[in-house]
């Protein structure tokens, strides 16, 4: 690769003069002083080096290469092939992709109807405030009134991608230590079960602590085991999520939202080609439009009872604005141009024991801070006015869509 000279250079050489001698045809150099002016280096304005920091090191290299100007255009092509080839690497082990560039979701390894359960008084359940699938658990967990029964610990993102367990940080629902088995990372607890592991170690996943094995780190399997399989330890006994005369609209609206909304915004945002990010985009905003319309009659999906889909949808849409509008380039619409489906969510947000379980902080630093090759920055920006607290908690008016209301205790 040839060398490119930078557009100036800074070592300036006074050239030996010459003169030339009357009846003579040669050219006899004068004797004179040669001066090199070295450029003065610095790394900071206080020309103090004993402790040089990165930025201003770079800053100072790349003024001495090109001053005020823009990098040369080879340098700029360099760059942006080095990062190319970069983020491809980094994407596929982030984000499998099938072969046309579209995201491919690895499925889950453990799954519950495969489990004999020893003791439902030994479970543990593991969950990142930050995930969808996770927030699905605790809400079910909240609703059913299974906190006592299941005890939860919440991990947070590492800089690498891990989920690790670090002193807690703060009141309430928030990342803390291990409380069942006192390990520094999640993919240290998997390793814990007989035979071991060397998968993906994901939230959620339920433990058990007597046998030391992972009984499940599929969502929808916990949530169903949570509406259903504790009633014997749940506070909240009475509230069904999933009633026998809904599973088959609850089961349809679910081959809707998964592909194309839960997992539809990280097709969108883990798209590797443009052809994939078309696909993806218009299958989610096509399917949003779907269930504004049909919210515009129902109360919930499956009509005026709270299921386990809505509690689906709701942890994608609680996120939309506020992650996957702008880190995932879902920017066709932000949900809150959406007015059936903000109040649907509003709706849901407002019930007892669901905004708890709501962490916007932890969630906008485990997408922005964390999703390296999405965001190299790291900068987090400032959370939608229409995602805050106080506008969530505004009146939604969907009670009018029904006369039956969820069984909640409080």
């Amino acid at each position: 690769m040839p060398c490119y000279a930078p557009s100036f250079c800074p070592y300036l050489v006074t050239p030996p003069s010459t003169s030339v001698h009357r009846g003579s045809r040669h050219r006899r150099p004068t004797k004179r002083n040669v001066t090199i002016h070295y450029p003065k280096m610095s790394l900071n304005n206080n020309d103090n080096t004993s402790n040089p920091n990165p930025s201003s090191l770079l800053t100072s290299l790349t003024k001495l290469l090109w001053g005020q100007s823009l990098p040369p255009g080879l340098l700029v092509s360099t760059a942006r092939a080095t990062w190319n080839a970069t983020w491809r690497l980094m994407m596929s082990q982030l984000a499998p992709s099938d072969p046309s560039g579209g995201y491919a979701r690895p499925a889950s390894k453990f799954r519950l109807p495969q489990k004999n359960i020893s003791s439902p008084t030994s479970l543990h359940l593991y969950v990142a405030l930050p995930c969808p699938w996770a927030h699905r658990t605790l809400i079910v967990r909240a609703l059913k009134g299974l906190e006592d029964a299941v005890p939860v610990s919440v991990a947070s993102p590492g800089q690498d991608g891990s989920w690790e367990f670090k002193q807690a940080n703060g009141p309430g629902l928030s990342p803390g230590l291990d409380k069942a088995n006192r390990c520094r990372t999640l993919r240290e607890v998997y390793g814990m079960r007989k035979g071991g592991y060397d998968g993906r170690a994901t939230v959620p996943m339920l433990w058990d602590k007597d046998s030391k094995e992972v009984l499940c780190n599929e969502s929808y399997d916990i949530i169903e085991f949570f509406n259903s399989g504790l009633n014997g330890l749940a506070h909240n006994s009475g509230l069904d999520l999933s009633p026998s005369e809904l599973k088959g609209k609850i089961e349809e609206w679910y081959s809707v939202i998964y592909p194309n909304v839960n997992n539809g915004v990280y097709r969108c945002g883990f798209a590797q080609t443009q052809e994939a990010y078309d696909r993806a985009v218009n299958e989610l905003f096509g399917t949003l439009d779907k269930l504004e319309d049909h919210l515009t009659s129902s109360r919930y999906l499956c009509g005026e009872k709270l299921t386990l889909v809505d509690i689906c949808l709701f942890t994608t849409l609680i996120r939309f604005d506020v992650a996957y509008n702008v880190l995932f380039k879902c920017t066709k619409k932000k949900l809150c141009e959406y007015p059936n489906l903000h109040a649907y969510m509003r709706d849901i947000y407002q019930m007892p024991k669901v905004a708890e379980t709501c962490n916007f902080s932890e969630i906008m630093d485990g997408y922005y801070k964390i999703l390296f090759p999405l965001n190299p920055g790291s900068i987090r920006p400032i959370m939608p006015s229409t995602s805050e607290h106080e506008i969530l908690c505004r009146p939604h008016g969907r009670e009018s869509l029904s006369a039956a209301l969820p069984v909640f205790v409080k």
